[in-house]
């Protein structure tokens, strides 16, 4: 069966982000790569052998969250980047955590509150520009 994972692109901040998705979701790191780590022709600068050539953190049993640092030649507002990560989680306070931690130093979007679809649920963008939804689906009473 195959599963989807989410790829983010950053300009110089893919290892302060995933540092802090990593405080979040805990766990650690399935793959941690810097860009001196590739073997290349021309030389890099100080600043581009620090960036991250590709990291990847394992978030509940079947997914993975990975990034990059990527040159701003492949970064930009096209519309297949236009998106949000949707989290589901088993709990109000479990959603709570996550969303407030993910908030903190961003933008809320829409607040986490109770919705019509029976769901608690909130979007914000983190600090770095990440637009996230998380939700707990509510059992009925």
């Amino acid at each position: 069966m195959p599963f989807l994972n989410t790829y983010l692109n950053f300009e110089g901040s893919a290892e302060a982000a995933f540092n802090h998705y990593k405080s979040i979701f805990g766990g650690e790191f399935a793959s941690f790569s810097r860009m001196s780590d590739m073997p290349s022709e021309e030389p890099l600068s100080e600043e581009e052998c620090n960036k991250i050539l590709h990291v990847a953190l394992p978030v509940g049993e079947h997914c993975m969250l990975m990034g990059s640092d990527c040159p701003p030649s492949f970064t930009g507002g096209v519309q297949g980047n236009l998106f949000n990560i949707s989290v589901s989680v088993e709990s109000r306070e479990e959603a709570d955590r996550i969303f407030n931690a993910l908030a903190d130093g961003g933008t809320i979007i829409m607040p986490i509150a109770d919705t019509f679809w029976n769901s608690y649920f909130g979007m914000t963008a983190d600090k770095f520009g990440v637009q996230w939804m998380v939700g707990f689906d509510q059992v009925p009473a």
